[in-house]
């Protein structure tokens, strides 16, 4: 399957995250901040990256303009706890957002899938919120760029 690098300064919603992804067969490594995930991004080319924005202040935005600058065809999902940055212009660098959630897990495993097989350079124009903030995820579909 993929290998996904889970950057999140949080150590118990990495080993979360991971374990679920690793249930499904991927190759997960989780990272705790912007540095070591910069390293490792550069050294490992993961297939995807989940980016929390909240890394020492909000270092996430500055960790997804570098990787992006450095290879835009590194797939990013924002995964935050604050639903207020979906319409931050910055968001249109990620391949996707989602809001942190418990609740359904399984709607951000298909947002992974989703990710994973959609052509590199695939992007996203329409943002649409599903549920309560903190509990529903972000889907955001079709390509921008025209």
């Amino acid at each position: 399957m993929a290998r996904i690098l889970i950057v999140d300064d949080q150590p118990h919603l990495r080993e979360f995250f991971a374990q679920e992804l690793t249930d499904e067969g991927h190759k997960v490594v989780g990272i705790g901040d912007a540095e070591s995930a910069r390293r490792y991004i550069e050294n490992s080319k993961p297939d995807l990256v989940l980016l929390d924005l909240y890394l020492n202040g909000f270092e996430g935005w500055n960790v997804l303009q570098d990787i992006k600058h450095k290879d835009p065809q590194t797939r990013v999902l924002i995964v935050t706890a604050y639903d207020s940055y979906a319409n931050d212009p910055r968001v249109s660098q990620a391949d996707g957002y989602w809001v942190k959630s418990f609740v359904d897990f399984d709607k951000l495993k298909r947002k992974i899938s989703d990710i994973l097989e959609r052509k590199p350079d695939s992007r996203f124009e329409e943002i649409k919120i599903e549920g309560a903030p903190l509990v529903g995820g972000i889907i955001m579909h079709g390509p921008i760029g025209r």
